[in-house]
């Protein structure tokens, strides 16, 4: 990894980022809000507003009122969305500054600590709402920080989130990434950029972190979400304890994470599958970063470019064979009317799965959609194996882990089932 010489984030001056409006917006909503608020929820949707006091910019706070005229919450104002105000604090009353911010990011980095033994330097430090920083996610990758905001009600409140950030986690460069809803309104980004450095020095190629004592690279400027998908590590470990003496098809491969922990887990044969020349080169590169361990210099490593579905089907039309089969796709259901739409696409998917995988074999499979319900997806999963004349025997179901909580009902996307086929 080369990089350019710039100052660190210890003496950084952030972008000049006008803030938000002094005036805060008076919301009064429907009875419905009012319960959901009470109970924590950190969305307020727009049809949920019965009366406003006057109209806002994206970042402007809005205070939420009960039937009382008595304080319910504070968050983030955003015209544009249909979540209108994502909920920073209920309650009582509260100052939003950059020592609330400060408080906030130090409650999630200690939820995180026990993370933090030396042999995982890649972790989730903000995951959203479920934070209570909704909208906002940060991704730690050793000594780089990777800061993505899903709404521009973030940008005027940077000039202390930014600071506050630093002073929590020292770190030596924080970048930027921004949400395809941000991306669709350039005229809201105060002149960011997506991937932008915000301080320290700029990257030349990825950077390197540990994960369960094994080293990985990550392209945070322009690798899907921050550069790595931070929420398998739990599953990765387990597929693991499960590689000994097994050939392995890893199917949306990304950049090898499960490859590499079924290699060191004892797999005799590991198959990177995944339709991006770029993520499978980088695969070979994290296989290469871990060649030291005897088990990964021993396991074969082939990669299969090309749409996983269609890989799959020639595998199977082939007579491939393998012991554990990992299927990762990407999210399907970006709204919910997609939802029956994704459980035909992951139905489909455990049927071309059981085609490649012996009697005796390992399926895991998994879901990251978070408009797909987990007992739907489990049953999708099932129904197919059993059309397909081989019912699973379940080992186990996993959701999120510990950087990943679930605060909230819509806040849960990830699972993932573990199960053996006659």
């Amino acid at each position: 990894m080369t990089v350019l010489p710039a100052r660190s984030c210890s003496s950084a001056t952030f972008p000049e980022i006008p803030g938000p409006a002094d005036r805060r917006i008076a919301v009064h909503v429907t009875p419905e809000a009012e319960r959901a608020l009470r109970h924590g929820h950190p969305w307020l949707f727009d049809q949920a507003i019965r009366r406003q006091s006057h109209e806002g910019l994206a970042g402007d706070l809005a205070v939420v009122f009960d039937r009382n005229r008595d304080f319910l919450a504070v968050g983030l104002y955003d015209p544009r969305s249909t979540i209108r105000v994502r909920v920073l604090h209920h309650g009582r009353p509260a100052t939003i500054d950059r020592d609330w911010f400060r408080a906030k990011l130090a409650a999630a980095a200690q939820v995180r600590a026990s993370l933090l033994d030396g042999a995982t330097t890649g972790y989730r430090l903000v995951h959203g709402e479920n934070d209570g920083l909704p909208g906002l996610v940060v991704d730690c990758y050793d000594q780089t920080l990777v800061l993505k905001l899903y709404t521009p009600a973030w940008l005027p409140h940077l000039r202390d989130v930014l600071p506050a950030l630093v002073d929590v986690i020292p770190a030596e460069r924080l970048i930027l990434r921004l949400g395809r809803a941000m991306l669709e309104q350039p005229q809201e980004l105060c002149g960011l950029r997506d991937g932008e450095t915000l301080c320290g020095p700029d990257l030349d190629g990825p950077v390197l972190f540990r994960e369960n004592g094994l080293c990985f690279e990550a392209d945070p400027v322009r690798g899907q979400k921050t550069g790595f998908f931070l929420d398998q590590r739990d599953n990765r470990a387990r597929v693991e304890k499960l590689a000994c003496g097994k050939e392995v098809a890893n199917v949306f491969a990304y950049t090898g994470g499960f490859s590499v922990y079924a290699a060191r887990g004892g797999a005799r044969c590991v198959v990177s599958i995944d339709v991006g020349t770029a993520a499978l080169e980088a695969a070979v590169r994290n296989m290469a970063l871990n060649a030291h361990v005897p088990a990964v210099a021993a396991a074969a490593h082939e990669i299969v470019t090309g749409d996983a579905f269609e890989a799959l089907a020639r595998l199977g039309e082939t007579g491939r064979r393998f012991d554990l089969v990992i299927i990762d796709p990407p999210a399907f259901a970006q709204k919910q009317e997609q939802a029956a739409q994704a459980l035909s696409a992951y139905e489909r998917l455990t049927r071309l799965g059981l085609g490649v995988l012996r009697p005796g074999g390992t399926l895991v499979q998994a879901s990251c959609s978070s408009r797909v319900d987990a007992e739907a997806f489990f049953e999708a999963v099932h129904r197919a194996a059993a059309q397909a004349g081989r019912p699973l025997r379940e080992i186990e179901r996993t959701d999120h882990p510990l950087d990943h909580p679930v605060t909230f009902k819509e806040g849960a996307y990830l699972k993932c089932l573990f199960a053996t086929v006659p």
